[in-house]
């Protein structure tokens, strides 16, 4: 069972993923993404993008990253063996491109127990840094411009289940 006391969680800003041309092409090889835009980067630029535009879905790389520090933080008391994936949701703001650097921001916004059971849904908010800034600054209201958010449910299986 998750641990109730992390519901309101926020976890800061982690470190910068660079996303790269050939995670991209290699995401959308995996995911069936054929556009061109994907793989090409004439053909990306040619539709308007600086670079490889990563398929949408793409964000879930980042997020699960991202999602890490909370599943891997003993006091959450999750034991991933027993995390069924229930529902992900993205909203994009922009599409990601190769060249970005993404920092994520994890919010952890509600936890629900039934039973044997416990809903954990967390809120991943991606920003990409600016190209001239290394690391965020602490007086900053946001890391960055917000490229996506990603909300996922995860089902915690206890150990009576």
């Amino acid at each position: 069972m998750a641990n109730a006391d992390f519901e309101g969680r926020v976890y800061p800003a982690d470190a910068p993923y660079s996303v790269g041309r050939e995670k991209i092409r290699e995401f959308a090889t995996a995911v069936g993404a054929t556009h061109p835009a994907h793989h090409d980067l004439v053909a990306a630029r040619g539709s308007g993008y600086p670079d490889l535009v990563a398929p949408p879905t793409f964000a879930v790389v980042v997020a699960q990253r991202s999602e890490a520090q909370y599943i891997q933080d003993p006091e959450a008391d999750i034991d991933f063996s027993r995390v069924v994936h229930a529902d992900e949701r993205f909203t994009h703001h922009r599409p990601i491109v190769a060249g970005d650097e993404l920092t994520t921001v994890l919010h952890v916004d509600r936890i629900v127990s039934r039973g044997a059971i416990s809903m954990v849904t967390t809120r991943c908010e991606l920003y990409a840094m600016p190209q001239q800034v290394e690391v965020p600054s602490p007086e900053a209201d946001s890391p960055g411009e917000h490229v996506a958010t990603v909300v996922s449910t995860l089902a915690i299986r206890g150990e009576d289940a």
